[in-house]
């Protein structure tokens, strides 16, 4: 507004006039991007038909790398179609554009740094071209966080734009969408003319909406940052159903990164189990409310299987126990065939994935990794925690039957 009110009292005539709206507006324009770029949200970007000055705008402006973990344009219909993993009923539609953002956000909770909050952003257009359309100049765009799904479809004044013009228009918008979702001011961003038509939509989710989106299967995973020290990039990850959590977790978590050295402790659930009925929503909240008063940070994911963890979580070092470690190594759990378990786990391990292993008891007995026929192949994956640094035999099952649970 503060822009638009300089460009009022400003004389000169009409191209001069022009010179000084854009130039406020590339004013305007960085003054956001900047305030994107101190945000804590980092994004991925989908983008297809339109709006590639947006990436432009946001990769010239110092400080881009704290916000921007990926972007895409898939431009041809097969890309867009490989993307979405299915032939859209209409590739410039709301419906895209809302699947675009979510796969984006999905996609940017695999790369972010743990407890950084994420947006996923989709944006698909029909803008001028070569040759004259008989339908509409429009797009979609949608942005896409933990708590919030918002959705906008904009219709330009046909022949009123050059193709660049309309990029323009749809960048500028698209920057302002994800201001917005970032939560920073972009008041100062242009609208569009007069003529053109904007219709716009939001849904707001709470934490058992989006708890119920994991275990759908709909989101990855959600975390809850309750450590108070700076997330490092890599995760120390500890699976387990924490029914109750206790010191024994406590104190293996502490080993486990005193041995990694690097990187930021994390327990995960997983909402879906291989063998039971999914959590329930209530149920979980219970389980996260244990962390809360520890001071740990937990995931609460929907993959049971560690090779379906590993592609969550590329890069991660998991911290398992002895008994874990022995059915991953057994191909009993694989319908019996060495070569799918190997073959699993080696995609396992080429996700950067490590798995520490502690002793436990195996069938009544104390076993340590060393104890255990680890194929050749996979040797270097596994990583021993000593018998001295950590040894702690009792159990959640344990505790719940002494209290009675």
């Amino acid at each position: 507004k503060e822009c638009i009110k300089t460009i009022i009292y400003i004389g000169g005539d009409e191209s001069e006039r022009r010179v000084i709206k854009e130039r406020m507006t590339e004013a305007c324009i960085r003054t956001a991007v900047e305030a994107i770029h101190s945000s804590s949200y980092q994004a991925v970007l989908y983008l297809a038909g339109g709006a590639s000055q947006a990436l432009g705008l946001l990769l010239s402006v110092p400080g881009a790398s704290n916000t921007v973990l990926e972007a895409v344009v898939p431009y041809s219909r097969m890309s867009l179609i490989q993307l979405l993993a299915k032939i859209p009923s209409q590739f410039c539609s709301q419906q895209t554009a809302e699947d675009m953002a979510l796969l984006a956000y999905n996609r940017a909770l695999k790369l972010s740094a743990p407890g950084s909050p994420v947006v996923g952003v989709g944006f698909t257009g029909s803008l001028a071209s070569r040759r004259p359309k008989h339908g509409e100049h429009r797009f979609y765009m949608s942005t896409r966080t933990a708590d919030r799904l918002w959705i906008s479809r904009v219709t330009l004044t046909k022949g009123l734009r050059t193709r660049e013009e309309e990029d323009r228009v749809s960048s500028h918008l698209l920057l302002k969408a994800i201001a917005n979702a970032c939560k920073v001011s972009s008041n100062a961003i242009p609208e569009m003319s007069e003529s053109d038509v904007s219709d716009e939509c939001e849904k707001q989710f709470n934490e058992g909406q989006e708890l119920e989106q994991v275990i759908n299967g709909q989101i990855y995973f959600k975390i809850y940052p309750f450590r108070s020290e700076m997330p490092a990039e890599r995760k120390i990850i500890l699976p387990g159903s924490f029914n109750p959590l206790h010191d024994g977790h406590l104190k293996l978590m502490e080993v486990a990164t005193r041995i990694c050295g690097d990187g930021y402790p994390c327990f995960e659930i997983s909402a879906v189990n291989a063998d039971k009925p999914p959590l329930s929503v209530s149920q979980i909240k219970d389980r996260v409310n244990q962390f809360e008063k520890a001071g740990q940070t937990v995931i609460i994911s929907n993959q049971p299987y560690f090779y379906k963890k590993a592609e969550l979580f590329p890069g991660s070092a998991f911290v398992i126990g002895a008994d874990t470690a022995v059915r991953l190594v057994n191909p009993k759990y694989y319908d019996g065939d060495y070569n799918k378990m190997l073959k699993i786990l080696i995609g396992c391990k080429e996700t950067g994935c490590t798995f520490l292993v502690a002793g436990r008891n195996v069938d009544g007995v104390f076993k340590v990794l060393e104890d255990l026929n680890v194929p050749e192949e996979l040797k270097d994956m596994f990583i021993s925690i000593p018998a001295e640094q950590f040894r702690m035999d009792i159990s959640s099952t344990e505790i719940r039957k002494k209290s009675g649970m």
